[in-house]
């Protein structure tokens, strides 16, 4: 067994801050430290990240993965995630970073591993398989899809090496406000709340245009706000019953009585329904810090998002997956056990 340095022993508090409470970052990522499939993400990575030869030996890959996710839950920069990694022991704990023996993997090495995701499209690849473990952990999509998007905003100033703003964000107005920026578009399951598909435009496409790619293809209704009319003509499929909501000025025109009541009812149920919708977009937002895009183009941003949204459907059903882990850890103890 390798050595315990004092740097690992101050750490993990043997016989150094006997006192100390944990956080909500420690509960965090003790929670995700035990959600994430690692095995089966570390796999996804794997033929694709180098293998050792005559040089220097590649850093582990999943202490790069655990790194790259700590850059999306904590929306860290390069330079300043491997700050971080120095001064929050927490951190150094979930990576299993010993500083008596090694030091914090340096920004450039967090770049080529984010490169690397990208240029093989794995963002998309870790998205599908996180899809496909909560499946086999029994969350499966099932009938109904909601759809929705947010927009990202993207800095709109002009004080770079190209003098311009991003020419793959544009910009649209919604409501009495202009925003620059991107869309992320997102399918839903009806019944789990859980992202299925995600696609990603320049903020002024319509929210329409995108909808015949957030389908699945085996759901039966589809719920969608105001924005989604017309989206019938977009999906060539009879069987689907579709939920799109009505705009408030046109309930407003209705005659006062029985008939506007009903309607009035009928788009408070719908409306019940999509709220699932908005989890997805505060747990990226709120929870996971992204208020504005971390990239120029759509391409690097788009696979920080999908991979927020895959991270995000492991945040969102954390507490059935922990309670699935500590009935298998009780029956494991059970079949263990002397008769």
């Amino acid at each position: 067994m390798k050595q315990q340095t004092l740097a690992v022993a101050a750490d993990q508090g043997a016989g150094y801050e006997q006192h100390r409470k944990p956080t909500r970052r420690d509960e965090f990522l003790a929670t995700m430290n035990k959600i994430v499939p690692w095995a089966e993400l570390c796999a996804v990575v794997e033929p694709h990240y180098p293998k050792a030869g005559n040089g220097r030996p590649p850093i582990g890959l999943e202490r790069m993965l655990r790194i790259h996710f700590i850059q999306h839950w904590f929306n860290l920069a390069d330079l300043a995630c491997e700050e971080a990694l120095y001064d929050s022991t927490s951190l150094r704990r979930f990576v299993g970073i010993d500083l008596g023996a090694e030091p914090v993997p340096d920004a450039t090495t967090m770049l080529r591993f984010r490169r690397l995701l990208n240029d093989n499209k794995l963002g998309e690849a870790l998205f599908a398989k996180v899809g496909a473990v909560l499946q086999g952990s029994g969350f499966q999509v099932k009938t109904g899809t909601i759809v929705d998007a947010t927009i990202i905003a993207a800095p709109s100033s002009t004080k770079n090496a190209e003098g311009e703003r991003d020419p793959e964000m544009h910009q649209t107005k919604k409501g009495n406000q202009w925003f620059f920026g991107m869309k992320a578009h997102i399918g839903v399951d009806a019944d789990s709340g859980l992202v299925h598909t995600v696609t990603t435009t320049a903020a002024n496409e319509a929210d329409v245009e995108q909808v015949a790619d957030l389908l699945h293809g085996k759901e039966e209704q589809v719920w969608a706000d105001s924005g989604y009319r017309g989206a019938q003509t977009r999906v060539q499929r009879g069987d689907l019953q579709w939920h799109i909501a009505a705009r408030p000025s046109d309930i407003a025109k209705l005659p006062e009585g029985r008939a506007k009541a009903r309607v009035q009812r009928t788009e408070h149920d719908k409306a019940s329904v999509r709220a699932k919708v908005e989890h997805p977009f505060r747990v990226i937002k709120r929870q996971f810090g992204l208020m504005k895009v971390r990239f120029r183009g759509l391409a690097k941003n788009t696979a920080h998002v999908v991979t927020l949204f895959a991270l995000s459907n492991l945040w969102m059903v954390r507490k059935q997956l922990m309670a699935t882990m500590g009935r298998s850890e009780e029956h494991t103890s059970e079949l263990q056990s002397p008769c």
